[in-house]
């Protein structure tokens, strides 16, 4: 099969995932990887496999991305955005081809539904954001915020019924520890600055768009006190992540560890810039 898709994968040493992901997507003529100078085998097997090669030095996932999507030169007019530890199933990849087909002029990008795994479960209850825009037409998308960018796309946005499948500890837990205290770092230098934006209970609760709804609830969830109990509760009583079984259990508990880190991080800060603001204040006097 042949879509008319072209396919946008943001690398870094990727080698143990990247050849899973390009395989998954060879229905596709057009495959960019853009790679963030990779230490490893990277870029070769990605080459070995067809996938055209782009480098630049990443400074952050929001400018990685918009580069990407807006510089790079691309045979089609939809892209398919993907990790490395992602995959696309044959059946959504049928989807999309008859979905940019016969999608209209006002329609803009599509909303894919993600599957997570751990330990070759599929996190069905335990995943928090399991919707992604992933599939958009060139010219109608940007991204903002450093750390999980914020999507904006320009147009009508239309849900898809088929998963793509995530497998985000590919590489192990210490990978895993080792990119979420990254995360963290980031999380937290965009809280102690105030970088995020107000968030609105309205649009948190009842906005129509899911991903609209997620980043201001995610704003608000800032603002609260508790939060790795919080996130602990939720996932656990709410979201009742304990019927995916001792994986659901073990994400549940990463989840609220990788929040106390930010949390932790964030205190860390804003105490330095108390410090450096009295001794601003001593000197002045």
């Amino acid at each position: 099969m042949s879509a008319q898709i072209s396919v946008l994968i943001l690398t870094k040493n990727e080698e143990r995932d990247i050849e899973g992901c390009i395989r998954s997507v060879l229905w596709s003529d057009d495959i960019h990887v853009l790679d963030s100078y990779s230490t490893d085998a990277t870029c070769d097997v990605a080459e070995r496999l067809g996938a055209r090669i782009s480098k630049r030095p990443f400074d952050s996932y929001s400018s990685q991305s918009n580069f990407g999507v807006k510089e790079l030169a691309y045979a089609h007019e939809w892209i398919l955005m993907v990790d490395a530890d992602e995959r696309i199933p044959p059946a959504l990849a049928s989807e999309m081809a008859l979905f940019v087909q016969g999608a209209t002029s006002d329609v803009a990008a599509a909303r894919l539904r993600r599957r997570d795994f751990l330990c070759g479960t599929w996190l069905k209850h335990a995943s928090i954001s399991p919707f992604n825009i992933r599939l958009f037409r060139r010219g109608c998308v940007s991204f903002t915020r450093d750390i999980n960018p914020i999507t904006n796309i320009s147009g009508k946005v239309v849900d898809l019924e088929s998963h793509f499948d995530h497998y985000s500890f590919s590489k192990g837990m210490r990978h895993w520890f080792e990119k979420h205290n990254q995360y963290s770092d980031m999380e937290a230098r965009l809280i102690a600055t105030h970088q995020s934006i107000s968030p609105s209970w309205r649009t948190a609760l009842f906005g129509e768009d899911p991903n609209e709804r997620r980043v201001h609830q995610k704003a608000l969830f800032y603002r609260m006190p508790a939060r790795p109990l919080i996130k602990f509760l939720y996932m656990l009583v709410i979201r009742r992540s304990f019927l995916d079984g001792r994986a659901g259990i073990r994400y549940t508990i990463l989840q609220s560890i990788y929040e106390y880190m930010i949390v932790l991080k964030t205190q860390e800060l804003e105490g330095e810039r108390a410090v450096a603001d009295a001794r601003r204040a001593d000197i002045a006097q």
